[in-house]
């Protein structure tokens, strides 16, 4: 059905919108920093991790070409976690709204040209999304990370490469423009009074544990049980747990099995902190305890030390982009039980999501790297 939506709505564009979109050849660019390019239009609407992995090539790009007008298309939720970086122009698209989602954008986009589409997404909603951009040049990615049809909205495709982390594979995307990211700066603003909250339920200098302990990805969540072993071992060295989490049913059904199992209940945050306060909590948070999830990297954006839980995906991609050191990895582990192979011997990128995966991570192993994390900053 997704595939008739996206089919259907190419047919629907104007004859010299479709001919830019799937023309066979492939525009080389001319741009240098002497002679950037006047517009860019970035393409990433989602997930918050992967958002926030977006950032540092918005800042390389403004560095570097402080004159290109930059237009980044996101969606609603993560419009709210960077959509007031100075300098660029967001336009949200919702996809809770189906296609009057779509023709909402159409009309924003309306009259606007671009020297060339950063297409960082790789789905079927997001080629229809595309459709909508015009541009000469459309960057996206290599045939071995595209799918769903991605090769056809695009003209010009990043390297191909394994073994990198998430963050990097987005910042190969400025590559085919003649420039390449040499720093990583994320720098997302965070208001006052998203400062002033975790001011007040953090007050002082405490040594805190920040836990955010869901994925939206359900079965990389670790058990109730033992993110409440781990705490009560955090309050018995004397430490501060704080516990966060969205306003979802289930972020706080799980957060009540949670603290059903502390012996000291921790101060409850879930859902009732908004993005920029998460982000404002993590940098006053001493390490934050997270699986793989947009908090985790939104932690890490801010600088915040992660104790990372990885076992349905592999660390070296999308873990902490910063500093792993406190992370446990059991996703060799969970290639050996799950798949029958080393985790080397997978196609880079696959995610183990299977049930029980997250058992093996034990107690113990999450507890020696708090243990560590609290040896090297006493």
């Amino acid at each position: 059905m997704a595939f008739a939506c996206a089919m259907s709505f190419r047919y629907r564009l104007p004859y010299s919108t479709r001919t830019e979109v799937y023309q066979a050849r492939m525009p080389q660019a001319a741009f240098s920093a002497d002679h950037p390019p006047q517009s860019l239009c970035l393409l990433r609407t989602s997930a918050l991790g992967d958002v926030t992995h977006v950032v540092p090539l918005v800042r390389t790009l403004q560095a570097r070409w402080p004159q290109t007008a930059l237009t980044w298309i996101v969606g609603k939720l993560e419009h709210k976690l960077v959509g007031d970086i100075p300098g660029v122009e967001f336009l949200i698209f919702d996809k809770g709204k189906g296609w009057r989602g779509l023709r909402d954008l159409r009309s924003a986009l309306r009259g606007q040209r671009f020297d060339a589409l950063l297409h960082m997404q790789v789905a079927l909603r997001a080629n229809a999304v595309s459709a909508l951009v015009r541009a000469p040049l459309r960057i996206g990615y290599d045939p071995a990370r595209a799918k769903d049809l991605h090769g056809l909205f695009v003209n010009r495709r990043i390297a191909a490469r394994s073994g990198e982390h998430v963050l990097d594979a987005m910042a190969s995307f400025i590559e085919p423009l003649g420039l390449h990211q040499t720093e990583v700066r994320w720098d997302i603003p965070v208001p006052p009074a998203a400062e002033e909250f975790a001011a007040q339920h953090l007050p002082g200098h405490a040594r805190t544990l920040l836990v955010s302990p869901c994925s939206s990805h359900t079965l990389r969540n670790w058990r109730p049980e033992r993110y409440a072993a781990v705490m009560n071992h955090a309050v018995a060295q004397g430490w501060r747990v704080v516990l966060c989490g969205g306003p979802s049913a289930f972020e706080r059904e799980f957060a009540d099995a949670i603290v059903a199992k502390c012996k000291d209940p921790p101060t409850d945050l879930v859902g009732k902190d908004t993005l920029k306060q998460f982000l404002a909590l993590c940098r006053r948070a001493s390490l934050v305890l997270t699986p793989d999830s947009g908090p985790m990297h939104m932690a890490n954006a801010v600088g915040a030390k992660v104790l990372g839980l990885h076992a349905a995906s592999n660390p070296h991609r999308s873990g902490p982009y910063s500093d792993r050191r406190w992370c446990v990895d059991r996703y060799d582990a969970a290639a050996r039980k799950f798949k029958g192979k080393a985790a080397s011997e997978l196609p880079w990128g696959t995610k183990i999501e299977c049930p029980g995966v997250m058992d093996l991570i034990e107690t113990d192993a999450v507890i020696e790297r708090f243990e560590q994390y609290r040896s090297a900053h006493p």
